[in-house]
């Protein structure tokens, strides 16, 4: 992210960040500290199921900023566990807008492409009806509207195919079946782009840092974004992409990049249904000055370098 124009120098902000022990969390509380006073908290200091200790803590920080990165991501768990999936997703959001009026501060918070069906075949814009088919998509959807309607300043940043060097996701998934199998088997008929936690991190350094510089930034730019990486690939070119690179780096694995075997959705059955069409249309970000998103192989490529290393450690 670029550098915004200097107008206003304001005080450091204090930044409040929920979900800290995410793998969007962890990359949070690292880029943020280069712009304000970050107090993060996990699952052991808020309970995201209880709102009002979501209000509490807000009211006693008091913050500048929050940055909700917390969200029950299980999507086929969330499938039997609505209750739970409701509160986390759409509850809290709700409660922590709320919570941001009363005490003047600016909330970003991070949303899906699964508040859409997927049946595009367009990326998706910001404007475009959303029509989630899974729990958790009809939660993360809901969470957006109560946001939307506390009359609260905030940013919603759709995202999709999250990935980073801690934490769980898709690019550790095929290391380790890579390493204990000669043959992966990775659906290829579900189109994105992986975007690392990192670049999602240095986005809302970037509003936070931009808004401390211009008093009118939030007035202006608020609202509905989709952030995502530039470039389109599916879930088996993800896969293979991530087999190619960590062998280049190292990374001692059974499984090739020729034994990466595309299969059809229907071949690989899951509880909560996933959008065939994950792509999101970055053109409105793109357009606030000093955003830059790179392609997907290239923000990758960091976060390939850390599981890399990460991975030779432990051979």
């Amino acid at each position: 992210m670029g550098t915004p124009d200097t107008k206003v120098t304001r005080k450091v902000p204090r930044i409040l960040v929920t979900g800290k022990d995410g793998q969007l969390g962890f990359e949070l509380s690292r880029s943020l500290q280069t712009v304000g006073q970050v107090i993060a908290v996990g699952r052991d200091a808020l309970d995201m199921t209880d709102g009002q200790k979501i209000r509490n803590l807000i009211a006693q920080e008091c913050p500048d900023f929050i940055v909700n990165a917390a969200a029950y991501t299980a999507v086929d768990k969330a499938e039997s566990d609505r209750e739970t999936c409701r509160l986390v997703n759409a509850v809290a959001p709700q409660m922590m807008a709320e919570a941001a009026l009363a005490c003047g501060a600016t909330l970003l918070h991070y949303s899906t492409d699964y508040v859409f069906d997927g049946r595009s075949l367009a990326p998706y814009k910001e404007t475009d009806a959303c029509a989630p088919e899974s729990v958790y998509g009809a939660t993360k959807y809901a969470g957006e509207e109560g946001i939307a309607a506390s009359g609260a300043a905030h940013f919603i940043f759709r995202t999709s195919w999250v990935v980073g060097a801690y934490g769980s996701n898709f690019a550790k998934t095929v290391l380790r079946l890579a390493r204990e199998r000669e043959e992966i088997r990775i659906v290829a008929d579900q189109k994105g782009a992986p975007t690392p936690a990192w670049l999602l991190a240095d986005l809302a350094a970037f509003m936070i840092r931009s808004a401390q510089f211009d008093r009118d930034f939030v007035d202006r730019h608020a609202g509905v974004y989709h952030v995502s990486p530039q470039g389109e690939t599916t879930w088996h070119g993800y896969a293979q992409h991530v087999v190619r690179r960590l062998t280049a780096l190292g990374v001692k694995l059974r499984a090739d990049e020729l034994r990466v075997v595309p299969i059809s959705t229907s071949e690989y059955p899951v509880l909560a249904k996933r959008p065939a069409n994950s792509m999101l249309d970055t053109t409105k970000l793109r357009a606030i000055p000093g955003v830059v998103l790179p392609d997907w192989q290239s923000t990758l490529e960091p976060v390939l370098r850390l599981i890399a290393q990460d991975a030779r450690l432990v051979s």
